[in-house]
Parts: structure tokens; sequence; C-alpha cells
């Protein structure tokens, strides 16, 4: 099959307040007769419920809250409705598992109850203070509706499953006052804490004043009385309000995780901020001086234009959070990828949001990024793996990997450009914003060097599909390569948002293997390119391209031929996202 003959013709589309410490009720049950799927009903009734990514039997999330790994059980609490599939009544809900794959839910750890949550009960973290106790700290919406931080601990720290939670009858333990001068309606998401070598507890909450972003400062001796810093850790004009901030440690050397508290020479430190305005998280890589108590990165967001910071993810990913898992040495990634259909859509198939696969998260060994890579422990779902010998990918060619379940599959496959193709490149006159660039040059744009990639859940006579795809350049006298997901062409339904998503790509061409690898799972077209160098996350919903009605392909549609030097693909088993105790 050519490609001519098939894509490019196409035309391009384009409750109760008590007084005092608080248990949680054994009686507040959000998943109790809740409607179980069976696999019929998920493969004909819900095509686009995910078969190995998280997400809860129906209703609304968003956030990941939390995550910890506690006497060999992981946790993690997300932000959830309990009542439909639109934000709103937000509890913190709770799941575990032994695995970061399969997961059983428990009753709501945190829901509103007192006077400084009776709102809501919205992002906060966990943290394990001394005794390997842990403790979470979550934003409340009190009474006024005001942003205060609140405190809660284990009923029974001997239970691994941390099954009920008692809030502090100090709360809230933080709240704007016209004394510190914070926004109310801007004061959330505090971190996970950190010890510094006082003996004091650190932690930050996100804020802003007018469109500076903030990262406020508390410190503790006790974690439970809390003292406003003078100066914040960081903050940067015209970022607008810093949600979800996420403070760490990384190696200089090597892939390991360390803990949240290490503060020496063989670590950078990360902060990540989810910006409001732009819905999307963004990291700078810098030192934290512990005795100003202020972080220095190396490149800040007022030195370089806002689509020039990295982020984790170019699609649909926000308010991520890590943990450090100190049972495996690394530090893990979790992120929400809500949708891109509408919302009268989401309402008719009853939920709305997932979370992506967790991710392990080091410092590239050049220092300049971080590397992301989904948790090994994923691979146990492969099944029917199929391997190419190395193929030649002629220009205008389109070639089907058979043998996978292509709606719930993995795919790894590596491109290599002949050096004396090298000056086929198109020269890209002036530099443009990666995403803009996607969406002017997509799948059906040809070049010299590509575009060249898969198409994931594409249609019999390819009306449908999303293509992920590298396209090189020659800019400045160098090769740049511009690394994209199109969904113009996803779905037939044009309710959804079909936004093409990307980035450009830190690779040499001429002497690294140009890797993609690519999680599909039913709604989800998850992409690491470059070994984990730049991920994308799209939410896709066809119409045609449904279950078995799906196939992948590789492809390549620029004019010279471009080597597939390997290609692996495996069915995925559907992991047990709802289990039981």
């Amino acid at each position: 099959m050519t490609l001519l003959s098939t894509i490019w013709l196409l035309p391009l589309f384009t409750f109760i307040y008590l007084h005092g410490v608080l248990p949680i009720e054994a009686t507040h049950h959000v998943y109790r007769n809740l409607e179980s799927l069976s696999s019929d009903e998920y493969s004909t009734n819900q095509p686009y419920r995910t078969g190995y990514h998280f997400q809860p039997p129906k209703n609304w999330i968003n956030d990941p809250n939390g995550p910890l790994i506690y006497k060999g059980v992981y946790h993690l609490f997300y932000q959830y409705n309990p009542k439909g599939a639109q934000w709103g009544n937000i509890v913190w809900a709770h799941s575990i598992s032994t695995d970061l794959v399969n997961w059983t839910p428990l009753d709501p750890a945190i829901f509103p109850s007192q006077p400084s949550d009776i709102n809501g009960c919205w992002s906060g973290s966990t943290t394990i203070l001394h005794g390997n106790k842990p403790a979470i700290l979550y934003t409340g919406i009190n009474k006024l509706n005001h942003q205060v931080q609140n405190l809660a601990y284990p009923k029974n720290v001997s239970d691994p499953f941390l099954r009920e939670w008692i809030k502090s009858p100090e709360n809230p333990v933080m709240e704007p006052t016209t004394e510190n001068k914070i926004n109310s309606s801007s004061f959330r998401d505090p971190t996970t804490g950190w010890l510094g070598k006082d003996g004091k507890w650190r932690v930050l909450i996100g804020s802003k004043r007018r469109t500076t972003g903030i990262a406020i400062l508390y410190k503790s001796k006790d974690f439970v009385n809390w003292d406003k810093s003078k100066h914040p850790l960081h903050s940067a004009k015209g970022t607008g309000m810093w949600e979800c901030p996420d403070f760490f440690p990384v190696l200089k050397n090597g892939i390991n995780g360390v803990d949240t508290s290490l503060n020496d020479n063989s670590v950078r430190h990360v902060l990540k901020v989810s910006l409001d305005d732009h819905k999307h998280d963004y990291y700078l890589i810098g030192s934290y001086e512990e005795e100003k108590d202020r972080f220095v990165p190396d490149k800040g967001f007022e030195e370089v234009e806002i689509e020039y910071v990295f982020r984790y993810d170019y699609g649909k990913y926000y308010a991520s959070k890590t943990f450090f898992d100190y049972e495996k040495n690394r530090r893990v990634l979790l992120g929400w990828a809500n949708e891109s259909s509408s919302v009268d859509d989401d309402i008719k198939k009853g939920w709305s949001g997932i979370h992506a696969i967790p991710r392990a998260i080091w410092l590239h060994k050049s220092g300049k990024q971080l590397v992301q890579w989904p948790v090994v422990e994923i691979e146990k779902l492969r099944v029917n793996h199929v391997n190419w010998p190395t193929k030649l990918l002629r220009g205008d060619e389109l070639l089907q990997i058979n043998g996978v379940t292509a709606s719930q599959a993995d795919v790894e496959i590596s491109f290599e450009v002949n050096e004396n193709d090298i000056g086929e490149a198109e020269v890209l006159e002036k530099w443009t914003d990666p995403q803009i660039l996607c969406s002017q040059k997509g799948t059906s744009v040809k070049s010299g060097l590509g575009p060249f990639g898969l198409l994931a859940f594409a249609s019999k006579g390819l009306q449908e599909f999303t293509s992920v795809f590298f396209r090189i350049f020659k800019f400045q006298n160098k090769n740049l390569v511009l690394f994209c997901s199109d969904q113009s062409r996803s779905s037939l339904n044009k309710h959804n948002d079909l936004t093409s998503y990307g980035t450009f790509l830190d690779v040499d061409v001429l002497h690294e293997k140009l890797s993609l690898r690519t999680l599909i799972d039913h709604s989800v077209v998850e992409s690491f390119g470059g070994e984990g160098k730049a991920c994308i996350t799209a939410r896709v919903y066809p119409t045609l391209a449904i279950n078995d009605k799906a196939f992948i392909y590789a492809f390549n549609n620029g004019t010279t031929d471009i080597k597939i030097t390997s290609l692996s693909a495996w069915s995925m088993k559907k992991a047990q996202l709802n289990g039981k105790l």
C-alpha cells in the first residue's frame, strides 16, 4: 500500500463537622455500588476506556495526590468526584498496588468534614516523618471559600493499606492572613516536605501575586506549627499561578532516585510547576542554596521564552507529582491526562480523566534535562511479541505492523538516517514554536527527511489515524529534529480537541538512536522520543478505528528512504485497575 493512494489524497481534518480530631467514617464508600463492566461491555459500550492506564470505574478524576510506598505497598491518592463526570465535590480517593500496574480501590482517604475543608479537599502531598510515620498536607476550601492547608495522619500506622486517616485538631496549619498578604484564592497544593540541616521541615505552597508565580516556603520543627519564610524559594514574573509545585533532588550521575531531603554535591535540584495559564507542567534544573533557602535555576523562566522551558510532557499531561521509591531506588512520576472529548460526551460515557503510566525520572548525563521512561513493571503486560529485522522504509511507504492488538499495544521502533542523505533535510529559515510547526507541517506535508514514524488507531481506509513522527530540519547549519503527535485526523467526531503537539528533540541524528516508544490504549497515545528525552501524551476518540477495527503502521512520507534498525511490538494484557483485597 502506498501513502499517496491513501493518506495524502484524503482531506486534512485538519458533611458533618465534628469538633477536634476527626477520623474518616467507615461508611463513606466512594466505590460501593458502582457498575462493574464485563469485558464485552468494555469493548462494545466503552471503546475509549483504558486497558492499562489508571482510571476508576466511572466519574471525574484529576490530579494524582501524595503518592508513596509504605510497608511494601504503593499508594495513589487522587482528586475524584464521586457524584459525576465533571469537576466538583472533590475528595481524596485512594487506591493501592504492589506493582504500580494493578490497583485496588479503598475508601476515600480524605473528604470534606471540617470548617477548614468543608467546601473541598484539593491537592497535596505525603511526607514520611520521623519514625516512619506518613503525614498528608492538603489544601482545603474553608467556609469562606479561602484556600488553607490542612494536616492528616493515618489512624493506624501498622496498617500497610493506610485505610483510615485522622485530621489534625490544629487545622488549618497554614492560612492566608492580612499580615502575610497571601491571596486567599491562590494558595494551594503543598509539596512533600524535606528536612533541612537545621532540623526543620520545609514545604512549598503554590501561589501568585498579580502575574508573578510564587513558590511560598514554610518551615516547621514539628510539621504542625508552620512559619512562612520571608522570601519565596523561587518566583518568576509573567508566569501566573503556580499550581502543584514539586521540588526534589536528582543525582548528577546515574539513573537512581534519592531521598527528597538529600542536598549535597552529588545532586542537582528540580523545581516543577504546573502553570495554570498554560495547562502544562514545566521544570527548571538548578541548585538549592540551603543556607539562603533559595533555588537558583541554570536558566529561569525570565531568561528564556516560556515555550523553550522544558516540560515533562508536550501533550495532555498536568498536575504531576513525584515520589521517592526507596525500595527500588528510583524517583517515580505520576500525572493526569485529561480528556480531549466534549463535556457532553464525557457525561454520556460517564467518566472523565485518566492517569498516564507511572514513569521513572532522572537527570540526563548532559545535565541539561530530565529523562522519563515507563516503569519497568508495565512490561509484564506484554504478550505476542512481534520483532522486525532491519527494514528500509522507502519514501511514501506504509508498512502494517501485524500480530498485535492495535488498540492496546506497546511499540518500540528505532530509525536511522543515512549520513549521505542528511543534506536532504528541509531548511528552517527562522525559529518557530515547535507545536505550531507540527500543526503547519503535519503528517501529510512532505519534506526531504520526514515525516516518518507510526500511525496509531488507523482505520481501514485511513479516514482516521493518529500519527507520531519525526521530521528533520537544517537550522543554522545544524540538524534539528522535530517530534510531533498529530491528532488532526484522529477522529471523524469534530467535537473533540484535535490539537497537534510537538517539541524539538535534542538528538544527534548521525550518532544517536532516533527512537520512539508508543503506548497505545483505546483513547491514549503516550509517546517517548529519543529514549525518553521528550514525551507527548495524546487523548483520541476514533469513530472507525475502534478495538479490532484499529491498525498500526510504520510510515515514511518523506522523499528520502529511512532505515528501521529495530522494531518490537507487543499486545498489552489488561491491567486490574479496580481489583479487590
